[in-house]
């Protein structure tokens, strides 16, 4: 099969033939995946946002969708011809130890779910069955952003009817925040970015009021949009700068949600003062959702009409152009871009 394979950080990845592992063991699952979503996880990997990679060359994506060829010894919650998302967060079932797969006779790395390959071994809490009818460019969504966006919004943030919202990058997971948000009636939902192309997505998607902090002092426009400062500020930049404006513009009682993922060593200063009374400021962890639960659920919600996640596609490649993809998301082009695997 084709996989894209980090050999190098800071370098483009290497398409190329991999050699998948030809018996699956306890708790493991083939699947032939459909799409794969890019997301700035892997942007941060090829970077090195984290510190060196000890683990090359390895396979990446973590976001997909795809079908069951294959099921290991103790898995009973997926069977062969299932529709599945794959997903980083851990639902239901067996966690497997992680696959080998060979390039000649190099070994190449994954952990328990990787998409940037026609077909992946992972393990069987990496997978939530779908209805077969489901649109698996859309599925594919499920995987992260979609699920990470509402698990801010309700598990993180626990935002309420009315309360004020504002969400620093309006990217893939900066987009579902909003919509999750406009969808728990909140009010305003400021969205701030640097990228006209975003922020007018941002509206499509339930943002009340955007901000070009680029051209706007984002703090000034932040208050004047806001009768006082906002119930919940959340970052998905991970840029310290960002990090710090968020907890300045919550409330004495408001919440900062950190999603971004800051470069490593890299500290943010606070006021720390404002903690010791109702101030909160938490690092979210992919939302803190339970794909096994999340995901059915969502789906029904979008079924019913309730929202469309068409718009958050912007862009379908196939595998041979994953570079040029992620280099359209590194300069702000894309929204969601997804890879069309078959």
């Amino acid at each position: 099969m084709k996989a894209a394979i980090l050999v190098k950080q800071k370098s483009p990845l290497v398409v190329d033939e991999v050699q998948i592992p030809e018996v699956l063991h306890y708790g493991q699952v083939l699947v032939k995946v459909h799409y794969s979503g890019l997301c700035g996880s892997q942007i941060n990997e090829i970077e090195g946002v984290k510190g060196p990679d000890r683990f090359l060359p390895h396979l990446l994506g973590h976001e997909g969708s795809g079908v069951v060829e294959g099921v290991g010894p103790g898995v009973t919650n997926v069977k062969e011809g299932d529709h599945v998302v794959l997903h980083w967060r851990k639902g239901k079932g067996v966690e497997s130890s992680t696959p080998v797969y060979k390039l000649g006779g190099r070994t190449v790395n994954a952990g328990w779910v990787t998409t940037f390959n026609e077909s992946a071994v992972v393990s069987e809490n990496r997978i939530t069955p779908i209805p077969k009818s489901f649109d698996m460019k859309l599925a594919s969504l499920y995987g992260c952003a979609v699920t990470t966006g509402f698990g801010v919004v309700q598990n993180d943030a626990g935002v309420k009817s009315g309360e004020s919202l504002v969400v620093f990058g309006a990217g893939g997971t900066g987009t579902s925040i909003i919509l999750a948000s406009s969808l728990a009636s909140a009010y305003p939902v400021i969205a701030v970015d640097i990228n006209d192309f975003k922020l007018e997505n941002a509206r499509r998607f339930g943002a009340t009021h955007v901000i070009n902090s680029s051209r706007e002092d984002a703090r000034q426009k932040i208050s004047e949009y806001l009768s006082s400062d906002a119930d919940v500020a959340v970052d998905t930049t991970g840029i310290k700068e960002i990090r710090e404006l968020a907890y300045e513009v919550s409330g004495r009682e408001g919440r900062t949600i950190l999603v971004g993922v800051p470069k490593a060593g890299e500290k943010m200063c606070i006021d720390s003062f404002k903690l010791h009374f109702k101030k909160k400021i938490t690092g979210s962890h992919g939302g803190d959702s339970n794909p096994a639960y999340d995901i059915p659920r969502l789906l029904r919600l979008q079924e019913s009409g309730r929202f469309s996640l068409e718009k958050m596609v912007t862009k379908v490649c196939s595998l041979g152009e994953i570079n040029a993809a992620i280099q359209e998301l590194r300069e702000g082009r894309v929204i969601r871009c997804v890879i069309k695997m078959c």
